[in-house]
């Protein structure tokens, strides 16, 4: 397993505002090219958001493995996500509301945060505000909400649907001070409520795709000062872990067993292999103070750390490197079929071969989950 991190040239592709030049790739990204060619040099962010199919169509002609395009379709998303606020910000400019009056910060939560989504996400974001006096509040606060409101309607007509459980910075619960948002992290993580503990669990995967970085940064010192004294939250977090099974049965077969299921065969990979690995490996992150965001990133940092040896890190990243694969290509051919993307795996379209690696790589997932956990109630460092 590879531990040192070198930034990938990839991820250069969506850093900037501008797209790319088709014209300046070299021949050997020809597929690209032409992808590029086919969405022009200005769209607008419906017509960029429409056209992520044929991103991903592209990078699969040019070989790039499910998790570098889920990667990319995350970049892809950070660049619509800076739009729509720049686009925000420039109407409120024109209805005479001025420039921010204090520092902030957008931030992405869940896989968008992690650099983790597919093709279907929906919005999850929050704001920090640098903290301003009081008296201040309602003129600070109007205009950052107007700000929120704005943009996470936009990113909705641009085909990123709002959050349908309010996580967004249009509401005041994820738009916050700083200094709220810390006192609000102490309240959450001081006792064992389901519900708080499960806002905690939407906040704990977040970064900064707009704005000051160093309030998200400020955010994460925070919260990896208040583990540690947190041992009620991280026994309710390894309780929930129970809540997303792995989809093996008690003799370690793969089962599809989901009332909501389009047919006996099709298994909710995203909800019953993809869910329990990412939260699994946010539990172990959390107990062992990693800072790291993505899912490789946490692997990568916590052998380094010696949390995690390396031989089961490198099985653990290649179960989430497979689940992405074959959750994008079940969701091309849901679009080819003229279906809208989701998450189930339809079993009967793999091999025996497929099947054994499918099998093999839960197996990897429930033993992750039963570490975490392990991890999790061991720490036991209650307040006090």
């Amino acid at each position: 397993m590879r531990l040192l991190h070198r930034a990938s040239p990839w991820r250069r592709l969506f850093a900037t505002d501008d797209l790319p030049d088709p014209a300046t790739l070299p021949e050997m990204l020809a597929p690209l090219g032409d992808a590029l060619l086919r969405l022009g040099p200005a769209p607008s962010l419906a017509e960029a958001k429409a056209w992520q199919p044929c991103l991903v169509d592209a990078l699969l002609r040019l070989d790039l493995p499910g998790w570098r395009i889920s990667q990319l379709l995350s970049d892809h998303n950070d660049w619509l996500y800076r739009h729509s606020i720049y686009q925000a910000l420039e109407e409120m400019r024109g209805s005479g509301w001025g420039e921010p009056p204090a520092g902030y910060c957008v931030l992405t939560l869940g896989s968008a945060a992690r650099h983790e989504s597919l093709l279907r996400p929906d919005q999850d974001n929050a704001m920090i505000v640098a903290d301003y006096p009081d008296a201040r509040h309602d003129e600070i606060d109007g205009y950052f909400q107007s700000l929120g409101e704005r943009f996470t309607e936009t990113l909705g007509e641009a085909g990123i649907p709002l959050c349908q459980g309010h996580v967004m910075a249009r509401w005041p619960m994820w738009r916050k001070r700083l200094s709220e948002w810390q006192e609000q992290l102490r309240l959450w993580t001081a006792e064992r409520r389901v519900k708080r503990v499960q806002q905690s669990n939407i906040l704990l995967d977040f970064r900064a795709v707009h704005g000051d970085t160093g309030l998200a940064e400020s955010l994460r010192d925070s919260v990896l000062a208040l583990i540690p004294r947190a041992g009620l939250l991280l026994d309710e977090l390894a309780a929930l872990l129970d809540e997303t099974p792995v989809a093996l049965d008690r003799f370690g077969r793969v089962i599809a067993e989901d009332r909501d299921a389009p047919h006996r065969d099709a298994l909710d990979l995203k909800r019953q292999g993809l869910l329990p690995l990412q939260n699994a490996l946010r539990v172990l992150a959390l107990v062992h103070g990693a800072r790291s965001v993505d899912s490789r990133g946490r692997v990568n940092e916590l052998v380094m750390l010696g949390a995690l040896d390396a031989p089961a890190g490198a099985a653990w990243v290649a179960a989430l490197d497979r689940f992405q694969g074959l959750l994008l290509d079940a969701q091309m051919m849901a679009l080819d079929a003229g279906r809208q993307p989701d998450s189930w795996l339809d079993l009967r379209r793999l091999d025996d071969g497929e099947r054994l690696l499918l099998r093999h790589d839960l197996q990897q997932v429930r033993s992750l989950v039963g570490r975490a956990k392990a991890a999790a109630r061991a720490s036991h460092h209650y307040p006090g």
